[in-house]
């Protein structure tokens, strides 16, 4: 347990994350952040409320300011426009990034040593935006994304297998859109290759669904994107440091010659704990899987061209 975990946004994925930070107790305060007034107020003591059905200890404050979230260890930011249908994650870009970067240079000041857990879409772009923003080092800053395309992945599989989603391994790499890098040469169901369990061609259909995961959701919510999974998904990253567990996990990090590339943001397997990011492990890859890495790189890069416009 750590003693202050702040959560910035009050908004759907902000919600659940705080909630499932304090389910797990993994710090003594939970602290939300959002601009609305009253808004995280009110959830923060609904939780609160919540605390002594659940047996649960954890403080939960809301706050409209950063006074609150001084000295953090791990800061959450799930602030940002929400994904409309017809909206790529690009087109996110520009107002988020004026959500983003102010907000980081608050956690800055407040929070000097705080590890950032970036949630926020465009997911790449915008834990870059918060590296540049605060001046942490790479260890600090990291974005959850492959953790939930992993998520969904493993789901489809489980839905077309019948098998338990626990005896599911699997890596999704590469930057957080359409050209994420599913990897099914190196997924098992208890040990044995995916190929054992389904032809080519439905896991095909599954690699291919996976990518577009986040927009089929979004086509079938119809006023806004999902939640549930993300938050799951960045309270897991937050309790692999707090526990100091050296969970290997699919982290969007900062690349400094990891996968032949340098200075941008990727999804890449990584060993978290205490300090953040300890360790980026290499996969090896084969000519074909370290094409589509490569592509991916590429549609991110043109991506940061367009943040530095708006930086």
């Amino acid at each position: 347990m750590v003693k202050k975990i702040t959560v910035i946004g009050a908004g759907h994925v902000g919600e659940h994350v705080a909630q499932g930070l304090a389910n797990l107790e993994l710090a003594e305060e939970v602290v939300i952040v959002d601009v609305v007034e009253d808004l995280p107020q009110g959830k923060s003591l609904d939780m609160r409320q919540s605390m002594p059905v659940l047996g649960k200890d954890t403080k939960i404050i809301g706050t409209n300011g950063y006074e609150e979230t001084k000295d953090s260890n791990i800061v959450i930011h799930t602030a940002g426009r929400p994904r409309k249908p017809g909206m790529s994650r690009d087109d996110l870009l520009e107002a988020n990034v004026a959500i983003v970067r102010p907000c980081m240079e608050q956690i800055k000041k407040t929070s000097p040593n705080a590890i950032v857990i970036m949630v926020a879409n465009p997911l790449d772009a915008m834990a870059f935006v918060a590296l540049k923003a605060t001046g942490f080092p790479r260890e600090r800053v990291i974005g959850m994304a492959g953790i939930l395309d992993t998520a969904r992945y493993r789901a489809f599989i489980a839905m077309e297998t019948g098998m338990s989603v626990r005896d599911i391994q699997a890596m999704v790499l590469g930057g957080h859109g359409d050209t994420m890098v599913p990897l099914p040469r190196f997924t098992t169901i208890g040990g044995l290759p995916l190929a054992h369990w389904m032809s080519q061609e439905k896991i095909d259909a599954i690699v291919k669904r996976t990518a577009g995961g986040g927009g089929e959701i979004v086509k079938l919510l119809k006023t806004g994107s999902a939640y549930y999974a993300p938050a799951a998904g960045a309270v897991e990253m937050a309790e692999a440091i707090v526990k100091n567990s050296g969970r290997l996990l699919p982290c969007a990090c900062y690349l400094k010659g990891e996968y032949g590339h340098n200075d941008i943001y990727m999804g890449v397997p990584t060993v978290l704990g205490e300090e953040g990011l300890r360790k980026i492990v290499e996969y090896p890859f084969n000519d074909e899987e370290q094409a589509m890495f490569d592509h991916s790189v590429d549609a991110v890069k043109g991506l940061l061209a367009d943040v530095g416009k708006f930086l």
